[in-house]
């Protein structure tokens, strides 16, 4: 029963996000309310805020997924290991993860980025997100690769990687995977940066 009732769970959210993330889309973020997102995805803006406190919270609903996948790639990487592995294998793991709402390489995971660069409220809280995920990847990758980097390098390496994502996701090139395109960008910058 339990598993039943998680799924039905898990569904809801999925169409609250789908819902969000369509009317976003079609008629902005701002002229979107949460009765709208309720009502597209077919439930009341009560359940609407059983999931989600506010609209900004449902472009970021895989958030905490960062953290989730960067503790399990660092808690099976070896200590002293290639820094440019564990980085690539990071992006990796990210980019190819099940968990999220939308894989790389959906449509609604472009109308997600798009809001995020032309929101200028979703944009503060995507760079504070952002610096907060990359703060805690930088102690990770400094605390499993010292001496290799120093916290200064671990933290460099990170936000070179972090910037890389968000430009190659905003300038995918029509016809082409995010995903491939994402892990291309980011193999040359840990090149660059390790050589």
């Amino acid at each position: 029963m339990t598993g039943l009732r998680e799924e039905k769970k898990r569904r809801t959210r999925q169409a609250l996000i789908e819902a969000a993330l369509t009317l976003f889309d079609e008629q902005g973020y701002d002229g979107t309310t949460v009765a709208e997102i309720a009502a597209r995805a077919k439930v009341s803006p009560a359940t609407f805020f059983n999931y989600f406190a506010t609209k900004e919270d449902v472009v970021f609903a895989d958030q905490h997924l960062y953290d989730e996948v960067v503790d399990e790639v660092f808690a099976a990487a070896e200590p002293g290991g290639p820094v440019g592995e564990l980085v690539k294998k990071t992006v990796h793991a990210l980019a190819t993860a099940d968990a999220w709402s939308f894989p790389l390489d959906h449509p609604l995971t472009e109308v997600r980025t798009r809001l995020l660069a032309s929101v200028p409220a979703l944009r503060a809280g995507y760079l504070l997100r952002n610096s907060m995920v990359g703060d805690r990847w930088a102690e990770k990758l400094y605390g499993t690769c010292a001496p290799q980097l120093d916290r200064i390098e671990a933290a460099a390496l990170t936000g070179a990687v972090l910037g890389a994502l968000e430009a190659a996701l905003r300038q995918v090139p029509d016809g082409r995977s995010a995903t491939e395109v994402v892990l291309a960008v980011v193999d040359r910058v840990v090149a660059g940066f390790v050589s």
